[in-house]
This record gives C-alpha cells, sequence and structure tokens, in this order.
C-alpha cells in the first residue's frame, strides 16, 4: 500500500540509499578499463533503475571498447546483456514493483515509432542500447527507459544467469533460427562460429529437429557444437574449402545457413554452404574493413537464395522463448562456462579478441 501511495503521489521508489556504485569504466578506447566508484544512474521519469545481478561478456562490448561503435561517449560503462531486480521507479511507470525479477532486450524500443507499431521493436528508429548509447551493465546499477515496453518480468526458477544471457546471444540467435531462418524438422542448417550466438543457434535449431553442421577455428569449439546437438562440424583451417565440405556433408547445401561470428569470410562461406532456395542469415556484426563486403551475388541470383539480417529480440516476443526454457526444450544454462566479477572483467574484455575462449562468460557486479 505505502508503494502504491508513493507512486500516485508522484516521487521515485527506492530500495535504499547506498553509497556510489562501482562499475566497469574506460576512459579512452582501447585503454584499460577500471573498476571504480562512480555516480549511480539517474532513473528515467518512465523507466526503472535495475540493480544488476548478472551481466554478460560479449564481443560487442569489445568491440565498444575498440571504438568500432561511434555512438558511444567517453567516459564509458560497457555491458548490455543484464538481469536483475528492479531497484528504482519512475514516477509514470505502472504495473511494477521495487524488488521484480527482470531482464530486458539488448535493443530498448521507443514503442512509438511506426517500426515499433509494427511490432519490429529490435530495429526501432529511436532505439537505445545499454552498454552503447548510455552507461551500461557492467556496474551495480543500470537505467532502462520505457519500462511498460522493455521490461521483461522473469519466471521466479529462471536464475539471473541464465536470464542475462538470453539478452543479446540467445535472444538474436532465437529470432535467426525460429523467425528467419525456418527450418524444418529434418533441414541442415549451418552454424558458422561457434562461439556465444553461434552455440545458442546450434542448440535452437537442433532442439527443433534440424540437422546442425557447426564450422569454427577452434576444437574446443566444435566439442560444444556438438554437445549443444550439431550432429557434424567442420574444422576450418583456413586451408579447406568450407562450403564444398558443408555441401558434400548435407548432399546438396544447407537449407538454413548462419554467420554467427561476422567476416567477409564467414559471410561468404554461409551463403556458398546454401543449397538452392536456401536461406543466409547474417547475425555476426560487419565491421572494420568487412563492413560492407562484395556477396556472391552470382549465387544469390542463380540459385534464388534469401539473405536476412538480424538486430535482436523484441520484447513482446521473449515469451515463446521463456517457455521453451521452462519446458526444457531449450537448456542455456549449459552454454555458460564461466562466471566472473567486475576486477575480472576488466581484463577479459580487452582480451576477448586474443583470447574469446569457449562458452559465455557471466559476470556478477
Amino acid at each position: 500500500m505505502a508503494q502504491e501511495m508513493t507512486r500516485r503521489q508522484g516521487r521515485p521508489q527506492h530500495v535504499r540509499s547506498r553509497l556510489p556504485m562501482r562499475a566497469v569504466v574506460f576512459e579512452h578506447f582501447r585503454t584499460p578499463p577500471v573498476v571504480a566508484h562512480v555516480p549511480d544512474p539517474a532513473c528515467p521519469p518512465a523507466g526503472v533503475l535495475i540493480e544488476v545481478r548478472s551481466t554478460g561478456l560479449c564481443r560487442s562490448d569489445w568491440h565498444g571498447w575498440m571504438g568500432h561503435d561511434n555512438g558511444i561517449a567517453l567516459p564509458h560503462v560497457p555491458g548490455h546483456e543484464l538481469a536483475g531486480v528492479i531497484a528504482e521507479i519512475g514516477p509514470s511507470v505502472a504495473g511494477w514493483q521495487v524488488g521484480d525479477r527482470v531482464t530486458v532486450p539488448f535493443v530498448c524500443a521507443c514503442g512509438t515509432c511506426a517500426t515499433c507499431l509494427r511490432g519490429d521493436g529490435q530495429v526501432c528508429e529511436r532505439q537505445s542500447q545499454p552498454g552503447f548509447t548510455h552507461w551500461g551493465s557492467f556496474a551495480e546499477l543500470v537505467a532502462i527507459g520505457r519500462a511498460q515496453i522493455n521490461l521483461i518480468r522473469l519466471p521466479d526458477q529462471m536464475s539471473f544467469d541464465v536470464a542475462a544471457s538470453l539478452g543479446c546471444r540467445f535472444a538474436t540467435a532465437y529470432r535467426a533460427v525460429r523467425a528467419l531462418g525456418r527450418p524444418e524438422p529434418s533441414d541442415w542448417v549451418a552454424v558458422h562460429g561457434c562461439g556465444g550466438v553461434g552455440l545458442s543457434a546450434v542448440m535452437i535449431a537442433a532442439a527443433h529437429g534440424s540437422h546442425v553442421v557447426a564450422v569454427d577455428i577452434s576444437p574446443d569449439a566444435l566439442d560444444l557444437a556438438r554437445e549443444a546437438g550439431a550432429a557434424e562440424t567442420v574444422l576450418a583451417t583456413g586451408e579447406n574449402d568450407v562450403p564444398a565440405e558443408i555441401v558434400d556433408i548435407t548432399g546438396g547445401g544447407a537449407r538454413v545457413s548462419i554467420d554467427a561470428l561476422g567476416s567477409l569470410q564467414t559471410c561468404t562461406n554461409s551463403i556458398l554452404s546454401l543449397g538452392r532456395r536456401g536461406r543466409h542469415v547474417q547475425v555476426g556484426l560487419m565491421l572494420g574493413g568487412d563492413q560492407d563486403p562484395p556477396i556472391p551475388m552470382s549465387r544469390v541470383i542463380s540459385y534464388e537464395l534469401q539473405l536476412f539480417g538480424t538486430h535482436g529480440l523484441a520484447a513482446h516476443s521473449y515469451p515463446s522463448l521463456l517457455a521453451e526454457i521452462e519446458a526444457g526444450t531449450l537448456a542455456p544454462h549449459e552454454l555458460i562456462a564461466r562466471t566472473i566479477d567486475l576486477t575480472q572483467a576488466c581484463e577479459a574484455l580487452t582480451r576477448m579478441d586474443e583470447q574469446p575462449g569457449v562458452g559465455i562468460t557471466m559476470i556478477h557486479p
């Protein structure tokens, strides 16, 4: 009752008074981040502050630290995959309480633009992204705007690690496979790159009856892909013809092929791995010199291929994903390899390119 009266009186709700939060901060791109006490973020009038209980370490965070995203203002706190509890509620937010267990998509939508009104909040015209457009979740608190549109209530039994791991990689892979690739049971699906998003795509496709061939340069990553459900694997040595091997394994080419890494080589291999009328889904970010790669368009035309890009999963699409996890159809917890603290996250972030590791790393602030 007291909380309801507070909201009606137009004042934000707070969990408790506290010291300035701890966060991973970098002052300049490509320079070592540090853990520091920094001011708490302000709670948006139509948003919330979330006390972060778990946040994922993603290659996109490394790209941000490298300066590949020109929308980042310095100093900066990275992190965009998160789960936790609501710590403060803005005065115009209804239907949520301090202490509610929540997660958010990494693309937070405005809910009012024409794209959002069509149901495509993952490519909102006025989107915000924690860890990119504003300070992110490698911290004790993170601000999320438009709470009514972007908050996702967690099932009571779902751990914060599992919920946070969905935010970018697993949710993006889910849409890539289920909404865009749309393989039928017994179709062949090729997954190029077996990091977090690739392993997620392997698990999701295999769980729905597809035959998956996984590709990576790391034998350890391919071992994890087999555990996630891959029927076949291809070790990309730099000398072998990956598309030819996939065409041979699949008996004519995959029905769906996913570039889960993002490079000229993996994008090209993915397209050339497809059989006729196949579908390529680009999940991995294409940056640097590969930002606008040449596409084997003659193959696209002659095989009548379809090319898709994907950019996450809108909040309103999460219920089906959460339901599959609750039912045991999908097991994202199996992809979590380790948990670290904020201090360890500083080094892990800067070394992602040279030491990507296998599986998903979660950070506990």
